[in-house]
């Protein structure tokens, strides 16, 4: 049993509660996912089981779409509506000043990673920091925004400026840190009240199933997942694609993937040394 799942995680769970879930309904141990989402979140999870599971670090790199609330006036410790509010202020934005704001984040910037992630610092969560109360310089990472912008009309409660927007983003975006910096940009405090993943890379929310109807029917072939040529396996190199053996480039390609009835053996790629030549990236049956 190998392929890909993809999940529209519901709000109230953890990345894991969903790899765990399918573990149970297709009694299969070999589970992955690729790309957390924080149990606040809902939308795309892209979940690998079997031989798939080798695709993880391939899936993970693919950029993500989301569409996330806001509400302008309130800090908490985790950046978002489930955290200890720690300040609130009155707070009125036109839907003028924060169009100007997000526009202004389209390209790459340096993003500080938010306490409540599980980014290791010598060797340790920085949740688990944040849980001991211990103070820590954050680290900082360059992400894209690939496109941001408004969604609807802005809202005001109980003197709160309230927006949804939406955003493409490189891997390793956290959107509740995109949130904090475009509120202090704003001259002000933000949280995230709501977060739905609606792509990851060529999976869209549209193509997601629920929790609650996982079958092994809905796997993706592996075939189907990689954007690369395709080749079914020939007798003559049948033996050394099986053993993962260099073997000559004579498909003119930097990748191909190798076929033996309708089932995924082997994604090669160009050998470093010898451009002419190809040498397994990606072993999903027998081999290296």
């Amino acid at each position: 049993m190998n392929g890909v799942l993809i999940i529209d995680k519901p709000k109230g769970i953890t990345s894991r509660d969903v790899v765990n879930e399918i573990v149970k309904k297709l009694n299969i141990k070999k589970v992955g996912h690729t790309g957390t989402l924080d149990p606040i979140a809902t939308g795309v999870l892209v979940v690998c089981v079997g031989s798939a599971t080798k695709l993880v670090s391939f899936l993970t790199s693919s950029d993500k779409e989301y569409i996330a609330e806001v509400e302008l006036g309130k800090s908490t410790d985790t950046l978002d509506n489930t955290g200890k509010l720690l300040k609130e202020e009155d707070c009125i934005k036109s839907k003028e000043e924060i169009i100007e704001v997000l526009n202004s984040f389209k390209g790459t910037y340096l993003q500080e990673v938010p306490i409540y992630s599980a980014v290791k610092v010598n060797g340790k969560k920085l949740y688990e920091y944040a849980r001991e109360g211990m103070l820590i310089t954050l680290p900082k990472r360059q992400v894209e925004i690939k496109s941001i912008e408004i969604l609807g009309n802005v809202e005001y409660k109980n003197n709160k400026t309230l927006f949804r927007f939406k955003c493409s983003v490189s891997k390793g975006t956290y959107i509740r840190s995109l949130i904090n910096d475009i509120a202090l940009k704003l001259n002000t405090i933000g949280i995230m009240t709501d977060l739905r993943r609606i792509r990851q890379g060529k999976f869209k929310i549209e193509d997601s199933i629920k929790l609650n109807d996982i079958d092994d029917k809905n796997l993706i072939n592996i075939i189907n997942i990689l954007d690369c040529k395709k080749i079914n396996i020939t007798p003559d190199i049948e033996k050394k694609v099986l053993n993962g053996s260099i073997i000559d480039n004579i498909y003119n390609t930097d990748e191909v993937l190798f076929i033996i009835d309708n089932e995924a053996i082997a994604l090669y790629k160009k050998y470093d040394k010898d451009d002419k030549k190809l040498k397994p990236l990606i072993m999903f049956k027998g081999g290296i």
